[in-house]
């Protein structure tokens, strides 16, 4: 009998919400899951590795070299077996044109690295500033994936969610269900490697593969029915490609409308239960199938046109604007014995420009200037990507 105690595979499983029921290997698994070809999937991620090291390395400010990635299909419990204790979770699954769960994770002492040369200061604990860090490099990478999946004109319109990074145990990250496609990547700083995994979900993971690598046509006979209500032998893929119409084909001597009327005896007569009007064959009339070219629309001004529709949608959205003449780091007994006249001295010098921001981002730069009895500031700088995640230390 249990003693009432659970293994702590159990406790992992319902922190991650996991049904504890079917707990194993074989409740990870969908049985309608399909099978994933990783060979496209590392073909895929190949395309895309040099544009991670060329953007981790503007941001570090340094060289550091990413290896092509080892693809595997894992579920949950062999993830969990490759990661430490506590992870950085970054989450931005697709959300237009292809949905489905899109993980990073890496080790905490890694992200403390990566924060750590992009800020240019030791970091000891990750804070949100180092975490924005961290989901930034994601969200250049998940740009560049976008970028190569669109050009396989499969996912017009693709787009993840913004990126978001989490510092967690391993057991409260929301993994990808049943089985699903795990990149790990390795990546060399300063002659230490780190690891960095990428897992998509099972259904990611098959879009991509017959994106990359699209399946054969189907070459199996195609039965139309009609054939084997006549006894005639059915007729091949590659017969209807050849441009033969089996609508005009003569069967024994007799043409089609003949043999539709058998010595006056209608086909429905006989039981068969088929409405031969031409009308309900696909627009065949006299036998023969009305055929008009596919057109085709553009595809060269489609994304932005798309993109500018999306942007309209939220042009008269409030958002919250900010100028911040400095900060400061004060002791908890400097800070309670604060009254009135303590002075508090900025990281700003006099004359500085002030930081502007937007959402609690640094967007820009600017100078404090006075409209009439009010301040203002003047704009005199823009910050470029890189700036924006640097840009508040």
């Amino acid at each position: 009998m249990s003693d009432g105690a659970i293994s702590q595979d159990e406790i992992d499983a319902l922190l991650s919400g996991v049904d504890l029921g079917g707990m194993g290997p074989a409740a990870q698994t969908s049985s309608g899951a399909k099978k994933i070809d990783t060979k496209p999937l590392a073909d895929f991620s190949n395309d895309t590795t040099g544009a991670m090291q060329s953007g981790i390395t503007t941001m570090i400010g340094q060289d550091c070299t990413v290896s092509n990635p080892e693809v595997e299909v894992l579920n949950r419990d062999g993830l969990l077996k490759l990661l430490p204790e506590m992870v950085v979770a970054v989450t931005a699954d697709y959300t237009e044109s292809m949905t489905g769960d899109h993980l990073f994770l890496m080790d905490p002492e890694f992200a403390k690295k990566l924060a750590g040369l992009v800020n240019k200061e030791e970091i000891a604990e990750l804070d949100d500033m180092s975490l924005s860090v961290i989901s930034e490099i994601v969200s250049q990478h998940s740009g560049t994936e976008i970028t190569v999946l669109s050009k396989t004109g499969k996912f017009p319109g693709l787009a993840c969610a913004p990126a978001e990074a989490v510092h967690v145990a391993k057991a409260m990250v929301r993994y990808p269900q049943g089985d699903f496609a795990l990149f790990t990547f390795t990546i060399t700083i300063d002659s230490q490697e780190y690891k960095l995994w990428e897992a998509v979900s099972n259904s990611v993971a098959f879009n991509i593969v017959n994106a990359i690598n699209p399946p054969a046509a189907a070459s199996a006979p195609v039965d139309t029915g009609m054939n084997a209500a006549m006894g005639q032998p059915m007729m091949d893929a590659s017969m209807m490609q050849g441009g033969m119409n089996p609508a005009a084909m003569n069967m024994g001597g007799m043409n089609m409308a003949n043999q539709m009327n058998m010595g006056g005896m209608a086909m429905n007569g006989m039981g068969m239960g088929m409405n031969m009007n031409p009308m309900n064959m696909g627009g065949m009339v006299g036998g023969m199938p009305n055929v008009q070219p596919l057109q085709y629309p553009s595809l060269q001004t489609g994304v932005n046109s798309m993109e500018q529709g999306n942007i309209g949608l939220i042009m008269d959205v409030f958002m919250e604007m900010t100028v911040e003449l400095g900060r400061t780091k004060k002791q908890i007994k400097d800070i309670l014995g604060m009254g009135e006249g303590t002075i508090i001295e900025l990281d700003k010098l006099a004359g500085e420009p002030v930081d502007i921001l937007v959402n609690h981002k640094p967007i820009a730069k600017g100078e404090v200037v006075v409209i009439d009895e009010n301040f203002g500031v003047r704009v005199t700088e823009i910050l470029s990507p890189v700036e924006r995640v640097t840009g508040l230390k």
